[in-house]
């Protein structure tokens, strides 16, 4: 698991400083997700600047230009690519046609090394799966729609993707792991994170809870873009599994995808002080695991549906499954 983050001002309201604020708020609640690496992108003289260090958020301190109008994040819980080798970490930079981006991901890509080896994508020192889709929208020669969609509907794995050109354009590529958007019309600001939970957080630690502000849907296979003006465009594309809406009934077998998301959450549940055991029942009983990972981050959430199973199945079974003799 690991956390994207970020914000873009096109009206040119909140002073700096708050904007600093909210960009640290932002990271250390992302930090729950991740705490290997992390990293912010901006634009600075139509130039994408990147900084990030192998340390927790909270360590690094997070600041940008006056006139930035921009910042895309990511915090890390490494998977692949040793994160002491800082290229390894997110964001990582791309150039296609004439626009350079910024690019960061959440979630696992499993088909990177055939991409490469079918010369799909080129070989390269960066160690780290979510670098084969920066490439592959490389290869198109062009950041737009078409270039997304090709490369969201190329690579095999659990993800979203942010995208920040060189124009102050911000990208979502919606998969099957989650991204919380949201408006605040009055500021002029879009603010997103990976998810609700990290949102109230982050929100309260600036004060802008207290303002009003409206949720942006965004669902498995959108596109979206929001340009330097505040001004959203959506495409799609076709997401390849969708376990998020049919668990609990379709039986995907032996899948590559699901197998190795459900190992990172086993693997790291403890982390959140959770029982590998409860995650193997909640799995069990049909939730996904993206549902999983968001309970992971609010725990009362996973105790609440463990309760219901306890319920459905009775006190006797419930402590059967879970090992309780």
């Amino acid at each position: 698991m690991c956390a994207l983050f970020g914000w873009l001002d096109y009206k040119h309201i909140l002073p700096y400083n708050v904007l600093k604020k909210l960009t640290q708020a932002l990271a250390n609640s992302a930090e729950e997700r991740g705490t290997d690496a992390a990293g912010i992108s901006y634009i600075k003289d139509r130039k994408v600047t990147i900084y990030k260090r192998p340390k927790p958020a909270h360590k690094l301190k997070f600041t940008f230009p006056e006139d930035t109008r921009a910042v895309m994040g990511h915090t890390r819980l490494t998977t692949q690519g040793n994160q002491k080798l800082n290229y390894n970490n997110h964001p990582f930079s791309g150039t296609a046609g004439d626009t350079s981006f910024a690019f960061a991901h959440n979630g696992v890509l499993y088909n990177d090394r055939e991409l490469r080896k079918d010369k799909l994508i080129p070989d390269t020192h960066i160690e780290t799966d979510s670098y084969a889709a920066c490439q592959l929208i490389e290869t198109q020669r062009k950041l737009d729609f078409d270039s997304l969609k090709y490369m969201a509907e190329t690579v095999e794995g659990n993800f979203t993707f942010t995208i920040l050109d060189n124009e102050n354009s911000l990208y979502i590529v919606k998969g099957s792991n989650p991204m919380c958007l949201i408006h605040f019309e009055a500021l002029g600001l879009y603010i997103h994170v990976s998810t609700e939970s990290l949102m109230r957080n982050a929100l309260k630690k600036v004060g802008l809870h207290k303002f009003t502000y409206e949720r942006i849907e965004i669902n498995e296979g959108d596109i979206l873009c929001i340009n330097k003006n505040g001004e959203i465009t959506r495409a799609e594309f076709e997401p390849k599994l969708y376990r998020s809406k049919y668990a609990a009934w379709y039986d995907y077998g032996d899948s590559t995808y699901y197998n190795i998301h459900e190992e990172i959450l086993l693997a790291y549940c403890g982390m959140y002080g959770v029982d590998s055991s409860d995650v193997e029942l909640l799995l069990e009983y049909g939730y996904s695991c993206d549902e999983i990972e968001e309970m992971l981050m609010d725990t009362n959430l996973l105790h609440e549906a463990l309760r219901d199973i306890k319920f459905m199945c009775g006190e006797a079974m419930y402590e059967e499954c879970c090992g309780v003799f």
